[in-house]
């Protein structure tokens, strides 16, 4: 599986791909960030995400798009520029057909380091490691976004085992409706 890892934000736009299977080494095939300048209008610097986010799929062909879940902040100004961005990178995706997986930074941290509580430090020094890199990406934003790639194909197999689960618990409830209107309309 090849994901792209999307760390969203406005001045830093934290995108990695990783390819790999749960259970086997991971490899990494690019990382970087889209970057946009502070003082340039949002909606001039949201074209600029986009566009960066464009050439990583271009160039990529990721088969899956993991961006960090947006979460409440105290600063809104930084939640809604995180949003904006957030919502670029699925955009991306989702007009080329390419779904995309949303991780909360809590899910990412536990995955990565075994802590959903983990700093920074403590994530780029895993991303190294399990990625077999001689040292962490920086700025943090890239090896968070390694991170996002990395947490998803991990938690897919198994996450997909629980869609899997509720679609056939679905099927059997419906199953067990019909039989019962076809008992009742007997009698």
């Amino acid at each position: 599986m090849r994901v792209l890892g999307v760390d969203p934000g406005l001045t830093r736009c934290g995108v990695g791909v990783v390819e790999g299977v749960a259970g086997r080494p991971l490899t990494m095939l690019g990382v970087g960030v889209v970057r946009t300048a502070a003082d340039d209008d949002i909606a001039v610097r949201l074209v600029g995400i986009e566009r960066g986010i464009e050439e990583w799929l271009d160039r990529f062909s990721p088969e899956l798009v993991a961006v960090e879940r947006v979460f409440s902040q105290h600063n809104v100004r930084t939640v809604m520029g995180t949003a904006q961005a957030s919502a670029v990178a699925m955009l991306c995706a989702s007009r080329r057909g390419i779904p995309v997986a949303l991780h909360t930074p809590s899910e990412v941290k536990a995955a990565v380091t075994g802590s959903g509580r983990a700093d920074k430090a403590q994530v780029g020094a895993m991303v190294t490691r399990l990625l077999r890199l001689s040292a962490p990406p920086k700025p943090a934003d890239a090896a968070d976004a390694l991170a996002l790639a990395i947490c998803h194909i991990w938690r897919a197999p198994a996450q997909n085992r629980l869609q899997q689960a509720v679609a056939e618990n679905r099927l059997q409830q419906a199953v067990a409706r019909q039989a019962s209107a076809v008992k009742g309309r007997t009698r």
